[in-house]
């Protein structure tokens, strides 16, 4: 499922401004880049399929999508085996692909591994289903390469107008403190919101070498305590963005948006959607190892 896309106008930032881009709206939904990416690898791939299957009579549709499906599952299934200890407990949660926990490589491989067969045993599509997959994985790694160099440019803390829930105004640079920060972008009238924040207030205690920040997007101080108090969340740093300019500084169109920023203030990493555990502890991984040291075994140590 999407993430619910912002009341308030995110506007998508363009690529030669230098700004990040996160996400893509269209309509009501709204798509992380990574998710259109792959989107339009795959409608090349079946564009390319059909031209050369209708070259060759054999059509090569119904494999490409096979070889699509193998890829998600073999990505997802590899996501949950690397973060299986996330998952102990919360069965549902291995098959809820809400939180976009998808491994690529291991989507990949088993793709290769599966097309690898198809062309093996099905001699007469050979040609066609190559060119096919060709197209799509070509067009994948060039975009996504593409992409990535862009957003590479410019990836620090945007400087937006913030402020606390006495209404004074908020700078980042004095919350982050030289540690890793990990921003989140909600609305209280946003569903997936509401049901990721418990694991970020989990996580919010669990790692006190990092900043939790919470920017509420479009809504008044008053609005965002009383929801606060309604919900029994008890959460640092609880920011309110009237303007949504975070959003705009990082492309972002869609509510739920995590942002990790490393202690330098570069962005390293972002989830667009509701998070998991374990999708919470991907996007950790990518700060340094000495500020992710959990409460519990600080305890321990200092004892």
């Amino acid at each position: 499922m999407s993430p619910v896309t912002s009341r308030h106008t995110l506007i998508k930032t363009h690529p030669m401004t230098g700004e990040v881009v996160l996400s893509l709206g269209v309509g009501p939904f709204s798509f992380s880049i990574g998710h259109v990416l792959l989107i339009l690898a795959f409608i090349i791939a079946l564009i390319v399929g059909a031209l050369a299957g209708r070259k060759h009579n054999q059509p090569i549709t119904g494999s490409l999508a096979d070889i699509f499906l193998v890829a998600m599952v073999g990505a997802r299934a590899g996501f949950v085996v690397r973060y299986s200890e996330h998952y102990q407990g919360d069965w549902l949660g291995i098959i809820d692909i809400r939180d976009g926990g998808f491994d690529v490589v291991s989507g990949l491989v088993l793709a290769l591994i599966f097309t690898g067969y198809l062309l093996w045993r099905r001699s007469n599509i050979r040609r066609p289903l190559g060119y096919a997959v060709a197209a799509g994985l070509m067009t994948w790694a060039f975009t996504t390469g593409v992409i990535t160099l862009i957003n590479n440019q410019t990836r620090g803390l945007p400087d937006v107008a913030l402020t606390d829930l006495d209404d004074q105004p908020v700078s980042l640079d004095s919350l982050t403190r030289g540690q890793p920060t990990v921003v989140n972008l909600w609305a209280t009238w946003c569903p997936p919101c509401i049901r990721e924040m418990p694991v970020l207030e989990d996580a919010q205690g669990r790692y006190p070498g990092v900043n939790f920040v919470f920017a509420n997007q479009g809504e008044d101080p008053e609005t965002i305590s009383r929801f606060l108090s309604e919900q029994n969340l008890d959460l640092d740093h609880v920011l309110s963005d009237r303007q949504g300019g975070f959003g705009r500084a990082t492309g972002s169109q869609g509510l739920p948006t995590t942002l990790f920023y490393n202690a330098r203030g570069k962005l390293v990493d972002s989830h667009m959607g509701e998070l998991s555990r374990a999708s919470l502890a991907r996007g950790l991984e990518r700060f340094d190892a000495s500020h992710l040291e959990s409460s519990a075994s600080k305890e321990v140590t200092s004892r």
